[in-house]
């Protein structure tokens, strides 16, 4: 709790007790010692007992002191005689006069609503100056940007890996914020606007918290939906107060993370062109045009949207400079990997290169989980460091799934799965241009029954024809091992004929692959923007010929496939066979059943201490048996 919350509370607290004071002061009554019913009164009188008597006609009572100087009250009746009967008894009779407020009282009683209203108004006023860094509920048009100094971000190129081109494209405004006059005195100006494009997880907010750490400067960060709320006028206001701070703590970076929430395209929506994010988008331009381009301001914005911005806002004088940080290769995945385990104890048998290898298609977000589940795992264990077993296991989980230990279903399902998976991997390790079989397991993994793992040697950055018919025939393996081997079919494969149908429709229609239909594009286009009237590209009778192409190229790959199986029985039924018995088998052991070797047993795991698990806890051993459900096997 802050500084300013505290100050609030206390205001109120001492506004409820200054009225409850005032209210006690005029709801309270004076206590007597004894009081007295009218009639009673009258009879003491009558009997000479009462020495004096007080009579407040304002409150309606008579207080009074009897011979033996007891004191009482009783209420006064409208009684005409009463007076005359307390003089005939010689009682000494004594009128109260009015009160008269005093001229203190007088004043805070006729001028405390003012004063109410004035501290009230007070208090919400320093609210609304508290601005977007913890101001009270008035704070609209303050800017909602975080300021970060030299104290707060650590963030170095260092951290920084897997990204080298992009780290070199914006070096230089690093060298810039540290030296300017090097470019000026060239008559170079620096880009005022860097945006930064690439999917989720490469580090785009990173590299540049990482410029502002190197340049040792002040760094501004916020939300592109930080900048819109549901007042009129809120984003535009925010975005000028916002450009006035940075102005005012210049040289300084501004990093405004995920900026297609307000630079989309104006005028595509239905809110015409006066709704609150073009209102907001507006200004931005107007602003990144207004300042001096040696103000040291650096505007910074990051997307993985690219393709809906404004093309204004991207015109030579604002984001002038478009930094990609895509995935990284597999050179990038070892830095990323180096310099997540700096931060855990690692063993000496991590290979990172190793892990760089088998892990494509991660982004950096992606490996610096993979990290931390492997710290995980180690912390579950009760190791000391983290080793590569427990890499393995975390990337295991990744890709496959966590697995699910405790589902029952019957022998022959698991059977089924066995045959389905050796299916594909037999097949996969057969065709030429296949990627090597890391990985066969029947144990269930998040929504698989069984999982075929094939790992690339390198990263692939385009695909080949032959290589995707390999991947048709792959795909078919495994429902083909079920009919020739248990005589049936089961609902397994509905995602392996799902992926091999998309995948031979895309070689007809996009890619051009096919000899009968030459290279033109025969998709539809699915993006063609909100309520639009898309038209077919193609007619009935080409379509009717799209279709006929798609289904030769399947069932040419399904007899590809079949051959395969049909002449290769006994090693598909001894990898079903080992499968059944380890429920997981590695590269090694499937390059032993290839060879027609006896299977290796699987390799053995380190030793550690483990602790027995308490009732209710999970089983440390896998079981053979797990549940049935709808879902395709690979």
């Amino acid at each position: 709790m802050n500084n300013n919350t505290f100050k609030s509370i206390a205001l109120w607290i001492l506004i409820g007790l200054i009225m409850m004071t005032i209210f006690n002061q005029f709801s309270g009554s004076s206590r007597f010692e004894n009081k007295l019913v009218y009639s009673q009164f009258m009879a003491e009188v009558k009997a000479g007992n009462i020495a004096k008597v007080e009579i407040d006609d304002e409150q309606k009572m008579i207080t009074g002191v009897t011979i033996d100087g007891k004191r009482f009250t009783t209420n006064a009746p409208s009684d005409p005689w009463l007076v005359s009967d307390l003089l005939k008894n010689n009682i000494v009779v004594d009128a109260k006069p009015k009160e008269q407020q005093s001229l203190l009282m007088s004043i805070f009683i006729s001028w405390f609503p003012m004063i109410l209203l004035v501290a009230v108004w007070i208090f919400f006023m320093r609210q609304m100056q508290g601005g977007g860094k913890g101001g009270g509920p008035f704070s609209f048009g303050k800017s909602k940007a975080r300021q970060l100094d030299q104290t707060n971000n650590k963030t170095t190129f260092a951290d920084v890996a897997g990204c080298d081109e992009a780290k070199e494209e914006v070096h230089e405004l690093v060298d810039f914020l540290k030296d300017p006059s090097k470019f000026h005195k060239l008559g170079g100006r620096i880009p005022r606007g860097v945006l930064m494009v690439g999917p989720p997880g490469t580090g785009k907010t990173l590299l540049a918290r990482a410029i502002a750490g190197e340049a040792k400067v002040p760094f501004f960060t916020i939300s592109g939906s930080d900048f819109v709320e549901m007042f009129v006028g809120v984003g535009a206001a925010r975005v000028r107060d916002m450009f006035e701070q940075a102005k005012k703590n210049s040289p300084c970076i501004i990093f405004i993370d995920e900026i297609d929430a307000v630079g989309r395209h104006r005028g595509a929506g239905m809110g015409g062109g006066n709704d609150e994010r073009e209102q907001t988008l507006n200004q931005l331009l107007v602003e990144m045009d207004g300042f001096d381009p040696n103000s040291g301001v650096i505007v910074i914005a990051a997307t993985n949207r690219a393709d809906v911005l404004d093309k204004a806002l991207l015109r030579p004088g604002r984001f002038d400079r478009q930094v990609a940080v895509s995935l990284p290769d597999i050179k990038g995945r070892e830095e990323i990997l180096h310099v997540h385990m700096r931060k855990i104890p690692i063993d000496g048998d991590v290979k990172a290169d190793i892990l760089a290898r088998g892990t494509p298609g991660f982004s950096g977000a992606d490996l610096a989980n993979l990290v931390n589940e492997a710290a995980l795992f180690a912390a579950r264990r009760n190791k000391r460091s983290v080793d590569m077993q427990d890499f393995e296991d975390a990337k295991d989980k990744l890709y496959m799934g966590p697995e699910r230990k405790s589902m029952v279903m019957r022998e022959e399902e698991r059977r089924n799965t066995a045959y389905h998976e050796s299916g594909h991997a037999v097949v996969a390790k057969l065709l030429p241009n296949a990627d090597p079989v890391h990985k066969v397991t029947i144990m269930p993994r998040g929504w698989a029954l069984g999982l075929t793992w094939q790992l690339p040697e390198f990263d692939r950055y385009s695909n080949f024809k032959e290589k995707m018919l390999e991947e048709i025939s792959i795909l078919f393996g495994g429902r083909i091992a079920e009919e020739v081997f248990m005589k049936q079919m089961s609902t397994g494969a509905s995602n392996d004929f799902e992926r091999a149908t998309k995948l031979a429709r895309d070689m007809v229609t996009k890619f051009g692959m096919s000899d009968k239909l030459g290279t033109m594009v025969y998709a539809d286009n699915d993006n063609d923007g909100f309520m639009s009237m898309a038209s077919k590209s193609i007619s009935e009778a080409t379509q009717q010929k799209v279709d006929a192409e798609i289904k030769r190229i399947l069932d040419e790959q399904y007899m590809v496939a079949r051959k395969l199986i049909e002449k290769n029985k006994k090693k598909v039924e001894a990898m079903a066979k080992a499968l059944l018995e380890y429920e997981t088998i590695d590269s090694d052991q499937i390059d032993d059943l290839m060879a027609g070797k006896k299977v290796r047993p699987p390799k053995p795991t380190k030793d550690y201490d483990s602790k027995k698990p308490t009732s209710g806890g999970g089983s440390q051993g896998t079981t053979d048996t797990v549940s049935t459900q709808p879902t395709a096997k690979k």
